[in-house]
C-alpha cells in the first residue's frame, strides 16, 4: 500500500508553513520563463553581432517578442514580498510590450532598426528592460549572485547611453555581449537551484495578506 509522503514543515518569520506541489510548479514556470527570455536574448545578440544584415534584423522582432513573453511569464510567477513592487514590475512590462507592438506596426523597418535609429523609443520599450532589471536586482539582493550584480547596472547603462547618444558603438557591443552571456548564466544557475529558496517565506506572504484584509474591514 502506497503512503502519501508527509510534507516538510518550514519555520517562517510569522509561523510554520509547507511547500505544495503548486508552489513548486510556480517556481518551475518562473524559471522556464527566464530561460526562454535568456535564450531568445542570447540568440538575438549573437545574430546582431555576428551577422548584421537585413535578414537578421527581421528575425530579431520575433525573438524580441519571445523574450518579452518569457519575461512576462516570469513576472507573473515570481515571488516578491512587496506587492506594490511586484505590480510595478508587471506594469512596466506591460507598458514596454505595448510600446514595442506600436513601434513594430507603425514603422516599415524591423523593430531593432527602429529602436537603433530612433533612440527616443527607449522611453517606451525601455520599461520592459526596467522590469528585467528589477528581477536582476531582486535576485542579487536575495541570493547574492555575482551575475545579477553585474547585470543590474549594465542594462540601464546600455539603454540610457543609447538614449543619450553618448555610447560608443564598440562599448555598446561589448556591454550587449556581456549582458547576453551573464543573462544566460543567470538562467542556467536558476534552473539548477533548489526550489524552496525561490518560494521564500510563505508565512510572510500570509501575514501581509492577512494584514491587508484586516485593514480593509
Amino acid at each position: 500500500m502506497q503512503t502519501t509522503p508527509i510534507p516538510e514543515i518550514y519555520q517562517g518569520q510569522f509561523g510554520e508553513f509547507t511547500i505544495t506541489s503548486g508552489d513548486r510548479t510556480g517556481v518551475i514556470i518562473y524559471r522556464t520563463g527566464l530561460m526562454v527570455a535568456a535564450l531568445s536574448f542570447a540568440i538575438a545578440t549573437t545574430l546582431v553581432l555576428q551577422f548584421p544584415n537585413s535578414t537578421t534584423f527581421s528575425l530579431l522582432t520575433p525573438l524580441y517578442f519571445t523574450f518579452s513573453l518569457g519575461l512576462g511569464v516570469s513576472l507573473a510567477t515570481i515571488h516578491i514580498y512587496m506587492v506594490f513592487l511586484h505590480r510595478t514590475l508587471q506594469l512596466f512590462w506591460l507598458i514596454g510590450t505595448i510600446a514595442a507592438i506600436i513601434f513594430t506596426f507603425s514603422n516599415s523597418t524591423p523593430l531593432a532598426i527602429t529602436v537603433y535609429q530612433q533612440p527616443l523609443t527607449i522611453l517606451g520599450i525601455g520599461f520592459t528592460f526596467a522590469a528585467l532589471t528589477g528581477i536582476f536586482f531582486k535576485e542579487a539582493f536575495c541570493f547574492n549572485r555575482i551575475e545579477t550584480k553585474i547585470l543590474t547596472p549594465i542594462v540601464p547603462a546600455l539603454l540610457l547611453g543609447h538614449l543619450a547618444g553618448i555610447l560608443p558603438i564598440p562599448l555598446g557591443k561589448t556591454l550587449l555581449a556581456v549582458w547576453a552571456i551573464f543573462f544566460l548564466v543567470f538562467a542556467v544557475r536558476k534552473a539548477i537551484q533548489a526550489i524552496p529558496p525561490d518560494i521564500g517565506d510563505k508565512s510572510v506572504f500570509d501575514y501581509l495578506k492577512n494584514r491587508k484584509t484586516m485593514q480593509s474591514v
